[in-house]
């Protein structure tokens, strides 16, 4: 009995793993778009870093790539800090308005990759 019981405790947990870790199907790569302005907010914590922008036509919500990625390539959390201009290039979400998938950023010059 305890063994079935664990078996589906950790068959619940990688179940809710799975589903929380969104894919990017659901991010319109038929239309890219660029993005850029001063950051207002900046989430640097798993599982992606997030930053909001208020760009010349409205204030977005910017996915990042992992933290550990971003630190791999560079971007720690000093570049994407609330202050920074950023210029962010990406896929527009399908369902959340406002919100896009960044495939790369600049900030001061320096671009960084996100994929």
């Amino acid at each position: 009995m305890t063994r079935v019981a664990i078996f589906f405790s950790t068959f619940a947990l990688l179940v809710s793993v799975a589903f929380a870790h969104h894919g990017w199907g659901s991010y319109d790569a038929n239309k890219p778009l660029t993005i850029s302005g001063p950051i207002l907010s900046s989430k640097f914590e798993n599982p992606h870093a997030t930053i909001t922008v208020r760009a010349s036509d409205k204030v977005w919500t910017v996915t990042l790539a992992p933290i550990s990625r971003m630190s791999n390539r560079g971007a720690t959390e000093k570049v994407v800090a609330v202050g920074q201009n950023v210029s962010a290039y990406g896929y527009p979400s399908t369902v959340e308005k406002d919100e896009m998938r960044a495939e790369r950023i600049t900030v001061d010059g320096k671009t960084y990759e996100m994929r």
